[in-house]
């Protein structure tokens, strides 16, 4: 129960969501809760996690969402980039954002039942509307990349012609 108040909390901070009442011209998505635990190098438990994740299995394309989007990095890419790095004495930076979906903003207008166990005393029928993404969406990984990429042109870094995951900073010492 603690890990999963723990990642309600996160949505608060976060401004994923807000409580209103249920929508009658527009589906709901079910939420559910998926846990995991956390282990050392010697496969011993060292945290339990739990994230709530969209049932996004029930969104039909063109009713729930536009278009949906994988931003996965090419192997190729990826080994090229180090090979080069390696030879100019680069320094490379990787990035691993903690709840990073939930920092994607969506365009269409998403309704989310409410967590199962975590159903407000108040307001028992009333559905959350998503601000920003979730995990599960069909529209999720879109989400996330257009925020992180937009973030990371305005800070100067150019998008690569071939692998649009691949962002680099040229920086003249």
């Amino acid at each position: 129960m603690i890990v999963m108040q723990e990642e309600l909390n996160q949505f608060e901070r976060s401004e994923v969501w807000e409580l209103v009442s249920r929508p009658s011209n527009q589906s709901v998505i079910g939420t559910r809760w998926v846990f995991r635990n956390k282990m050392d190098e010697n496969s011993i438990i060292v945290r339990n996690k739990a994230r709530l994740v969209a049932q996004g299995f029930n969104q039909e394309e063109v009713i729930d969402y536009e278009e949906t989007f994988a931003p996965v990095a090419r192997l190729e890419a990826i080994r090229m980039l180090l090979v080069f790095a390696c030879f100019k004495d680069f320094v490379l930076y990787q990035m691993d954002v903690k709840s990073a979906f939930l920092n994607g903003f969506i365009n269409e207008e998403v309704y989310v039942e409410q967590p199962p166990r975590f159903q407000s005393f108040n307001f028992p029928n009333h559905v959350f509307k998503l601000k920003k993404s979730l995990y599960g969406l069909k529209q999720a990984p879109k989400a996330w990349y257009e925020r992180l990429s937009k973030f990371l042109l305005k800070k100067g870094f150019k998008m690569g012609k071939i692998d649009t995951t691949l962002f680099i900073k040229n920086q003249r010492k």
